[in-house]
């Protein structure tokens, strides 16, 4: 490929390499360093629920195509769900789709919904398959910065409204928020409502960690007046569940939004998880008990860490939900958060992820970093001992 003379890679994904998820990954495999970057738990979901998927399998469900849509049994479980938790009704033959994991549910959304040269608002700092997904529809990201004032990050509702423009098609929207951990409260996503509604517009809304909220209380957006016909609304069983390869995401909204979601998802996977999805369904029919025990579970080690942390000399943001803490490294005497996460596994033996990669304005997010603390019990307790010999060495 040395003679060609143009370049391999389209413009739209050209800012888009390796992430930096796979590169302190590796970081971590060949130090031997504790992995606290990438959002993944190091212990399996429910027996239970593995056990569905097994017996899925060996019935012979899902292992062809299952129905484009997503299996009729998940479908159902996933409105009950929707009904159950938040009083929020949709047929589910009609208002709800399966996709492979939330990453494609979002891709899916914005591809389907976005004409090239459309503006998308979404918070900044973002998953970085945000930025890429907008990119590959031919939008144009625009970030409105969420700010850390008083031990946690807001968002700035005068901001917001003044990022729209006569070019605005739609707010992608994160709560409970990664990489900050915040959970958009209910005067925020009033303001959200009614500026969608005031000006017309689609918002996707990517709630996965809707369990996973330890402060406040998690509001799906959907449920505020105006918003069930212009929310497209997504889930998945990754962080709920603990299973995050099997890849069982969905969207919920109605059913033009979500035709013309299926209309994109049909093309890029299909169908996918057949087995899984059984099991999945299964999963979302278990008693609040289990809920809550999670909930109180990743408590806990939220408290564990964060305290570590804060041991250990940086300023913490203790988040109100998801399983990510973001830290300020410049009480250690650190500015950049590259150049911290690069050193950290040799200075200590632990990974960390540089919060600047979630930014357009990476100078905004450059003194941060996060931690994931889905991890077990004495997986934390050992980094934060590691953690503890960075005090008074910045």
């Amino acid at each position: 490929m040395t003679g060609m003379k143009r370049p391999l890679l389209n413009r739209r994904l050209a800012e888009f390499g390796t992430t930096i998820f796979a590169e302190m990954s590796a970081l971590a495999v060949r130090t031997g360093s504790i992995n606290l970057g990438q959002g993944f738990p190091d212990t399996d979901g429910p027996e239970e629920v593995r056990e569905a998927a097994v017996r899925a399998l060996r019935d012979g469900r899902g292992n062809q195509y299952p129905p484009g849509p997503g299996v009729p049994e998940l479908r159902t479980a996933i409105a009950d769900h929707q009904q159950r938790r938040y009083g929020l009704g949709f047929d589910p033959d009609h208002e709800v789709l399966v996709t492979a994991g939330a990453t494609e549910a979002i891709a899916a959304a914005l591809l389907a919904l976005l004409e090239p040269g459309d503006e998308v608002i979404a918070l900044e700092p973002y998953y970085d398959s945000y930025a890429a997904c907008i990119a590959m529809a031919g939008g144009r990201r625009v970030p409105v910065t969420l700010r850390p004032h008083d031990g946690a990050y807001h968002l700035d509702p005068d901001e917001l409204r003044a990022a729209v423009t006569d070019g605005t098609r739609l707010i992608l929207l994160n709560t409970p928020h990664n990489p900050t951990g915040t959970v958009l409260t209910r005067a925020e996503l009033a303001a959200v409502a009614e500026l969608a509604c005031e000006r017309d517009l689609l918002v996707v809304t990517d709630e996965v960690y809707e369990h996973l909220v330890f402060d406040g209380e998690h509001l799906p957006l959907a449920g505020f007046p105006g918003m069930r016909e212009r929310t497209v609304t997504i889930g998945s069983s990754g962080k709920t569940f603990s299973f995050t390869g099997w890849k069982v995401g969905w969207v919920t909204a109605a059913p033009e939004l979500v035709a013309a979601v299926r209309s994109a998802k049909q093309f890029l996977t299909y169908v996918s998880a057949g087995p899984f999805q059984y099991a999945v369904a299964e999963a979302l029919r278990l008693p609040d008990a289990y809920f809550e025990t999670l909930r109180d579970d990743l408590r806990a080690k939220r408290d564990l860490l964060s305290s570590g942390l804060a041991e250990a000399g940086f300023t913490v943001f203790r988040p109100a939900g998801t399983y990510f803490v973001t830290t300020d490294v410049r009480p250690l005497g650190e500015t950049d958060g590259f150049a911290f996460c690069r050193a950290l596994p040799e200075r200590c033996g632990v990974v960390a992820i540089p919060n600047a990669v979630f930014y357009d304005h990476q100078d905004q997010g450059a003194p941060f970093v996060r931690f994931a603390f889905c991890k077990r019990t004495e997986v934390l307790e050992e980094a934060v001992s590691r953690l503890k010999g960075l005090a008074g060495t910045g």
